[in-house]
């Protein structure tokens, strides 16, 4: 299989799939007991399965939070396995205290951070939109954060749920390289239609990383996918979350099957209902 479509953050080659690792931290946005099921069976073992499968699809590209718990260690198995490096988009929460307390404190995060070879930090959502002012149409403190990004050797990106944040950003010159962006067909978590998220997108001066593009699964794969790599540019990237391996293959064969404009070769569910359009050999 050749290795899946790339872009670029500045000068960094970057797969435009990206790993999620929601399902693989107990994030479900479903409920508290599926959360505990996630955190009960995703282990670094069956993480590192998935990332592997990733990597030898030359998906080398992980967003996740800071710190990883046990995805450190799934990260070095998989790449132990591979040869191959994962690209680490980190997603550190911010101390969003006014003083010189707050500022240490972040500057520490960043630097651990770097330390843990991320070239790229975009503060979480809940940080960074916080700090949205819709009145005077800036992101406030943002542009100190990204200095202390930059001084910690990695490029700056935002993490947001809010639309605005890119449109003020872009306005306001704020040296950030990418977005992450809520981007789905049934506009899940979104705060506002999908065309208008579509078309904020596609104004963008800077590549999108979209997420939840499955919705939490409340859309097929292909559906969710397909909606997805169709409506954004060339640059954009898509995120999305798995639990099992066949869920990666599946995942990767979707999506290059819709960007190679052909029929995917996945599998298809099987029940008693569906024998009657099976073709007969």
């Amino acid at each position: 299989m050749a290795d899946f479509p790339r872009t670029k953050i500045e000068n960094l080659s970057v797969s435009r799939l990206v790993m999620g690792t929601n399902w693989w931290l107990g994030y479900s946005h479903t409920s508290a007991a599926k959360d505990q099921e996630i955190l009960r069976t995703c282990t670094a073992e069956r993480a590192a399965d998935m990332i592997e499968i990733y990597l030898n699809a030359g998906v080398d590209t992980l967003l996740g939070p800071y710190p990883l718990p046990h995805l450190e260690k799934a990260i070095q198995m998989a790449q132990d396995r591979t040869g191959r490096k994962v690209i680490y988009l980190v997603t550190p929460s911010l101390d969003l205290g006014q003083d010189a307390k707050a500022d240490d404190a972040n500057r520490r995060t960043f630097e651990k951070c770097a330390a843990l070879g991320a070239p790229v930090c975009m503060p979480h959502t809940s940080s960074t939109d916080a700090l949205v002012d819709r009145r005077d149409r800036v992101i406030r403190d943002m542009d100190k954060y990204c200095r202390m990004i930059r001084q910690a050797g990695m490029i700056p990106g935002l993490s947001t749920h809010m639309p605005e944040v890119p449109v003020y950003a872009d306005e306001t010159g704020l040296d950030v390289a990418t977005y992450i962006q809520l981007y789905n067909a049934v506009g899940f978590l979104m705060q506002i239609e999908v065309d208008w998220v579509h078309r904020m997108i596609w104004q963008c001066k800077k590549p999108v990383i979209t997420i939840k593009p499955l919705a939490v699964n409340k859309v097929l794969p292909l559906v969710g996918l397909a909606f997805n790599w169709s409506t954004i540019r060339d640059c954009d990237m898509v995120c999305v979350g798995t639990s099992t391996p066949d869920e990666v293959r599946e995942c990767i064969e979707i999506s290059l099957s819709i960007l190679e404009r052909r029929s995917s070769q996945v599998e298809l569910q099987k029940t008693r209902s569906k024998a009657s359009v099976v073709p007969k050999t």
